[in-house]
């Protein structure tokens, strides 16, 4: 498995590129912004692009979606639960003070319990509600994708529109009965572990 990241854009969003270095099959996570900057890994790599995978649709984490979408022709995946804030997204960065070209129709939606396939990897969905109605981890080959929802010492805030705290206690209290060795690689920040987390992620004091 190829796993390349990169931090983008003014809020510093973690993009993670993920691949069968087989088949060369890979999907993007969460493409925030520098659409420039993801092309150049996926050509120097040659990749073949299947999926766009946001994992919850706040403006600093789809801002490259619609450049990459044209670039690659592939799908551009979120859960069904994220359908009000990714057509909301162009104004909640105006607000931001931020511009941000209209993004494309979702092509694939997935809800608890699917699978996306990038040839022989399977990566299973989590709905980890509470940051975002619609927030998605992708947990797969011994690590896991988190989004928002969890940091390195930390969680994603739930004052903004569809938050809710109660939902985050349950999707924090989930991703930390995972096996302990699970790599985290979260949205924003550094990357840990599930045994990291368990012992020093401040919100297990809030729980």
């Amino acid at each position: 498995m190829l796993i390349k990241s990169l931090v983008v854009g003014p809020l510093e969003v973690n993009c993670f590129i993920i691949a069968d270095d087989n088949t060369m099959e890979a999907m993007i996570i969460d493409p925030g912004d520098e659409p420039d900057r993801i092309m150049e890994i996926i050509k120097e790599n040659n990749l073949k692009v299947k999926y766009i995978v946001c994992t919850h649709a706040h403006f600093d984490h789809v801002g490259a979606v619609a450049d990459i979408k044209s670039e690659t022709g592939a799908k551009v995946v979120i859960h069904k639960d994220e359908l009000e804030i990714y057509g909301g997204a162009k104004d909640q960065a105006a607000f931001w003070g931020y511009e941000l070209e209209p993004l494309p129709e979702p092509d694939m939606f997935v809800r608890e319990g699917d699978k996306i396939e990038i040839g022989n990897l399977k990566f299973e969905i989590f709905h980890t509600p509470g940051h975002s109605p619609g927030g998605i981890c992708l947990y797969g080959a011994n690590v896991i994708f988190t989004g928002d929802t969890l940091f390195a010492g930390s969680v994603g805030r739930t004052d903004f529109y569809g938050g809710d705290m109660n939902e985050l206690k349950k999707s924090f209290l989930r991703l930390m009965s995972l096996p302990q060795d699970t790599k985290v690689f979260a949205g924003h920040g550094s990357s840990s572990t599930i045994r990291h987390e368990k012992t020093n992620n401040f919100f297990n004091g809030e729980i």
